[in-house]
C-alpha cells in the first residue's frame, strides 16, 4: 500500500469517527427504553432500546451513553412498527375527520385507500387537500377501476369502445403519475361488474409501467370463488403485475370450508411464479351496500333505468326470481343475515336485519316480501350500507394462519356514535392481537405483527417503513400484549381499541399514554410514478 493511499484511508477513518462522535454528542429526539422489540420481520422479540432523530430510527439495541430530549419508558411493553392497513376507504371521511382516531387507537399509522374499484377522481387534488389540511396518519391510494369507468362510460352494461378504453387507460396513467400505488377493482359493484377481463388487463398494463400493484375485490367470493381467483391471477399474469386479493373470504353457508381450496389455489399460482398475496379482516361478517342483493344487470344505466325495469311486470318478475336464486346460493333461508348499518333517510332501521325491517314496514314475514323490501330500499337510494353475517369462523382462522395474508379493516373514518357500522371500523388489529393471538392462540404475536407491518410494506413497496431498523421512518407503536383488545362489537360498534399506549407517526407522538394529542404529522405516500 503506497503512502498516498494510506493517508487517504486514515483521513477517511478519522472523518467517520468525527461524524459519529458528533452524532453521539447530539441528543436524540426520542429514546424508547425498557422495550420488548418486535421488529416486524417475524423474528422473536428481543429486549432493547429505540432511538429516534429527525423522524427516523437511528438506533436499535443498546443506547448506552446516548442523551435524548424525551424518553419513553416502555416498561417491558411491545415496541413494534406502526401498522399498515392495505384496505381502507377514507375518501370523504378523512377530510372531515383528519385525525383518524379509529385507525390510530388501533395502531395503524399508514393506510392504503382507493380500494374495491373506488378512489378519488383526481388524486392530485386529493393529496394536495390532505397535505394542506394536515392528517394524523400516512395515506397512499390506489386508482379505482369503477371510478375511471364511471367517468368515461357511466353505468352502462357493455364493453368499452377502443376510444373509451384508451381514455380509461389515459386516466389510469394520470393517476399513477399523481402518485397512485396501483389499480383496484370492485368486480361485484356497478359499473365494474360489467367489465370483461381484457378491459381490466388493459388498465393493469398501464399500471405495470409505474411498478404498481393490482388489488381486486374479486368477482365472486362464494361457490364461484375459485373462478374469481383465477380471473384475478390471469389479469396479473397478462399484465405482469403483482396481485393482491382483497378481503379474502368464503361467503355463504354452502361454501364454508372452501378456504382449504382457495389457499391451495393461491399457493399453486405462486409456485408457477405469479406474485399473489391476500388480505382479510378478522370477522365472520362483511359490510357493503344493500344493492349487491339486486342483480347488477337490473341496475345498469342508473336509477331511472332501474325504475323503468321495475315498472315492467315481466322484467320485475325476472329481477325477483334472480334475487331468490342468489339467496338460495348462499345457503340461507331468508335475509335475516343482513343488518342495516346505515340507512340515510330512516335511522330507525339502523341495527335491524332485513327480516325485521320488513315487518317494521308492515309486510308479511316471508322471503318474497323481504325481496320487495330490499327493492323498495334500493329504489330510494343505493347507499344503504349493510353488515352481512355470511362467513364461517373456521375459514377466518385458516386464512389468518396463511403466512401471506395481511390484516385490514375495509373501512373509513366514522363519525363517532353515528349509525351502526361494522366493528372492524374500529378494531381489526386489536381483535387480531387480543382475540386471535392472546385468547385463541391462532397465530404467534410476532407473526401477527409481520402481517400488519413488513408484509404490507413489501407488497406496496414502502421501502422506508414497516420494520424497526436504523434508517427506517419512525412509525412505531407501544402496547401491552396482555391488555390490547378491540372493544367494538356488532351491538356496540363505536368503541376504540384499548391498550395502545403510544403511537408515533414519522417520529412524532400522536397517541400519548393512551390519548390522541391532536397532532397531524402524517404524509402522503406516493407510488413510484408520483412526483411532488
Amino acid at each position: 500500500m503506497n503512502r498516498l493511499t494510506l493517508c487517504l484511508l486514515l483521513s477517511f477513518s478519522l472523518t467517520c469517527t468525527w461524524v459519529w462522535a458528533q452524532k453521539k454528542s447530539q441528543p436524540l429526539d426520542i429514546l424508547i427504553t425498557n422495550a420488548r422489540i418486535i421488529d416486524g420481520s417475524g423474528n422473536p422479540w428481543f429486549n432493547g432500546e429505540v432511538g429516534i432523530k429527525d423522524g427516523q430510527i437511528v438506533l436499535v439495541g443498546d443506547a448506552k451513553g446516548m442523551k435524548a430530549n424525551q424518553k419513553i419508558d416502555a416498561k417491558g411493553k411491545i415496541v413494534a412498527p406502526g401498522f399498515i392497513d392495505v384496505h381502507a376507504h377514507v375518501e370523504g371521511s378523512i377530510q372531515a375527520r383528519p385525525v383518524a382516531e379509529n385507525f390510530l387507537y388501533d395502531g395503524v399509522t399508514s393506510i392504503i385507500t382507493g380500494n374495491c374499484g373506488n378512489s378519488s377522481e383526481d388524486l392530485d387534488d386529493f393529496f394536495r387537500e390532505l397535505t394542506k389540511s394536515g392528517i394524523s396518519v400516512n395515506v397512499a391510494s390506489l386508482v379505482g377501476h369503477n371510478t375511471v369507468r364511471g367517468e368515461v362510460m357511466g353505468t352502462v352494461n357493455r364493453a368499452p369502445s377502443d376510444k373509451e378504453q384508451k381514455k380509461m387507460e389515459k386516466l389510469g396513467e394520470k393517476a399513477m403519475e399523481d402518485g397512485a400505488v396501483g389499480l383496484s377493482t370492485g368486480l361485484i359493484y356497478i359499473p365494474g361488474t360489467f367489465a370483461k377481463t381484457e378491459e381490466v388487463v388493459g388498465l393493469a398494463r398501464v399500471v405495470k409501467e409505474y411498478n404498481g400493484v393490482y388489488a381486486s375485490h374479486i368477482r365472486k367470493e362464494d361457490h364461484e370463488v375459485l373462478d374469481a381467483i383465477d380471473e384475478a391471477v390471469n389479469i396479473g399474469r397478462e399484465a405482469d403485475i403483482p396481485v393482491q386479493i382483497s378481503h379474502f373470504k368464503i361467503s355463504g353457508k354452502t361454501s364454508w370450508g372452501k378456504s382449504v381450496e382457495t389457499i391451495a389455489r393461491v399457493e399453486k399460482y405462486r409456485e408457477e411464479g405469479i406474485d399473489v398475496t391476500v388480505d382479510q379482516y378478522p370477522y365472520t361478517a362483511s359490510s357493503t351496500r344493500l344493492s349487491v342483493l339486486v342483480p347488477s344487470w337490473a341496475q345498469s344505466g342508473g336509477s331511472d333505468s332501474f325504475n323503468i325495469r321495475l315498472n315492467d311486470a315481466e322484467t320485475r318478475s325476472q329481477i325477483e326470481n334472480d334475487m331468490k336464486i342468489m339467496l338460495d346460493e348462499t345457503g340461507f333461508s331468508d335475509f335475516s343475515y343482513g343488518f342495516i348499518a346505515n340507512c340515510p333517510w330512516n335511522k330507525e332501521y339502523n341495527g335491524k336485519n332485513i327480516s325485521e325491517v320488513n315487518v317494521m314496514m308492515g309486510k308479511e314475514k316471508n322471503v318474497e316480501q323481504e325481496i320487495q323490501t330490499i327493492i323498495d330500499l334500493v329504489k330510494v337510494g343505493r347507499r344503504v350500507q349493510m353488515v352481512y353475517h355470511k362467513m364461517g369462523e373456521e375459514d377466518v382462522q385458516r386464512i389468518m394462519q396463511y403466512p401471506l395474508s395481511m390484516v385490514a379493516r375495509d373501512a373509513g373514518i366514522p363519525e363517532f356514535g353515528t349509525s351502526s357500522p361494522h366493528p372492524r371500523t374500529y378494531g381489526s388489529c386489536g381483535r387480531v392481537l387480543g382475540h386471535y393471538v392472546r385468547e385463541l392462540n391462532v397465530i404467534r404475536l410476532e407473526d401477527a405483527i409481520r402481517k400488519m407491518t413488513s408484509l404490507p410494506a413489501q407488497r406496496f413497496q414502502f421501502t422506508d417503513r414497516g420494520l424497526i431498523q436504523t434508517g427506517k421512518v419512525a412509525d412505531l407503536v407501544i402496547f401491552d400484549p396482555n391488555e390490547i383488545r378491540s372493544e367494538a362489537t356488532f351491538e356496540k360498534p363505536h368503541s376504540y381499541t384499548k391498550g395502545m399506549s403510544y403511537v408515533l407517526v414519522n417520529g412524532v407522538i400522536v397517541i400519548e399514554e393512551g390519548k390522541h394529542n391532536g397532532r397531524k404529522p402524517g404524509v402522503i405516500i406516493k407510488g413510484q410514478g408520483g412526483t411532488d
